[in-house]
């Protein structure tokens, strides 16, 4: 095994996080469909509220979760309690896969709880970096779990997509379920082999505690960071909405699109490479074109924040970053709207780059608002605070976004505008410049 804090230690957390993460890049663009499938015999209300329980079920596990992995990581070590974690998500996915085979929703909700308990282990894997890095260099190693995270969610879908050409089935495919249980496995053979424990005597505490009204109390006690948390949580709000309801919106316009037999146009250019390829079956022709949709939301995420954000974070403040991220955003989920209502798949394509792009502008500046305007003393649990607002944004976004979105979907994006915009006037209220009170040393806000 290469020693702790090496880079080849480095490297091994890097891949096993990377792996798994192309499973849950995989699963993530089916579950919606293959759960409007598995209920469609209910009530299009309770259908609603199915499909948002099912897409809320990861998150609340993972925020239920994160402290109780991160308190038992300190007690038994990194390594034990990150094998478990890979070993779950490996038993999950391939719950998934079977789900979908034995058309069972009680499966797929079996399968997103258990894979959402598992993945809280990402606390315990960024855990393992900080006790393996100096703090000079942490930032570094903390930005490898980003870079997994991004790379995951761009190439597992692609992988999904070649998956399902695996089966002779399209509308309930158990190959891309089964494919991400193998990666998650991969990931944990990976690890047993060659990944060293990091606890020492000196590693600082991975437990993270659910809520603390103290940090509460604090982070309301600091002039405009109240604003700044309010406005994080309706941006991800707004945001896991779409994210959960993406899959729905490009089914319903591509199966419109192939009942109306468009002869022009991009989607039928793509029908007829179907037609070509012996791909006739409408299910299986959704899948793919969920997944394609989904590695170009990967892509450009990835090119947002490599690129245009790391370009234009030192010329503009941040104040003016989040402010083009939020009108991009509401921008972007007005144009989604008006593609539900026209079935235009390209006008989708475009909303969903406006909106991708924005909150790659927005999620950054809005945290580094909060810790501009926040003493070092507070930081912690302010900025706890916040990634307690987000967690809770990522359940109640697909409740809400789902429920809308079997009633009409164009409200769905419209809903998820105005939430932009209400965030867009908590920023407009927030000064430019921060007082003394509020923070330690000059800001660019």
């Amino acid at each position: 095994m290469p020693k702790p804090g090496s880079k080849a230690s480095l490297l091994i957390i890097f891949l096993t996080v990377f792996i798994d993460l192309l499973g849950f890049g995989i699963v993530l663009p089916l579950l919606p469909i293959y759960g409007q499938q598995l209920a469609a015999d209910y009530s299009p209300a309770a259908r609603g509220w199915i499909l948002g329980l099912l897409m809320a079920s990861f998150s609340a596990m993972q925020f239920l979760f994160l402290p109780v992995w991160g308190r038992l990581s300190d007690f038994w070590g990194r390594r034990p309690v990150l094998l478990i974690g890979l070993a779950g998500s490996t038993f999950f996915y391939a719950v998934f896969g079977l789900a979908t085979m034995w058309q069972s929703l009680l499966g797929l909700f079996l399968a997103r709880i258990g894979a959402g308990i598992a993945g809280a282990t990402i606390s315990t894997a960024q855990a393992y970096i900080a006790d393996t890095t100096p703090p000079g260099e942490r930032a570094k190693g903390m930005a490898l779990i980003g870079a997994a995270f991004a790379l995951g969610f761009t190439l597992g879908p692609a992988l999904g997509g070649a998956a399902l050409l695996l089966g002779s089935s399209g509308a309930h495919s158990p190959w891309p379920g089964f494919l991400a249980s193998a990666l998650s496995g991969g990931a944990f053979l990976l690890a047993l082999a060659r990944l060293p424990e990091s606890a020492h005597r000196d590693s600082s505490s991975a437990q993270q505690r659910i809520f603390s009204w103290q940090e509460l109390q604090a982070a309301l006690g600091v002039p405009t960071v109240a604003s700044l948390i309010t406005a994080s949580f309706l941006t991800v709000l707004a945001f896991a909405g779409f994210e959960s309801t993406l899959s729905l919106l490009i089914r319903r316009i591509v199966l419109r699109q192939a009942e109306q037999n468009v002869s022009t146009g991009f989607l039928a250019g793509l029908f007829e490479r179907f037609r070509e390829a012996g791909i006739t079956e409408s299910g299986r022709v959704v899948e793919i074109m969920v997944l394609a949709v989904f590695v170009f939301v990967g892509l450009t995420l990835t090119l947002a924040q490599g690129f245009l954000v790391r370009r234009l974070a030192d010329r503009l403040a941040e104040k003016t970053m989040a402010f083009m991220g939020c009108l991009g955003c509401a921008l972007g989920c007005g144009v989604l709207a008006w593609s539900a209502r026209q079935d235009s798949f390209a006008a989708m394509l475009a909303g969903v780059a406006l909106l991708v792009v924005g909150f790659a502008f927005v999620s950054p500046s809005l945290q580094s608002l909060i810790s501009l305007r926040t003493s070092e003393q507070q930081q912690g649990g302010v900025l706890g605070i916040n990634q307690s607002a987000a967690s809770l944004a990522r359940i109640f976004g697909p409740l809400l976004a789902q429920r809308l979105f079997v009633g009409a979907p164009a409200w769905t994006y419209l809903a998820a505008a105005v939430t932009m915009l209400l965030g867009l006037g908590l920023l407009l209220r927030i000064p430019r410049t921060s007082t003394s009170s509020e923070t330690q040393g000059p800001s660019r806000a």
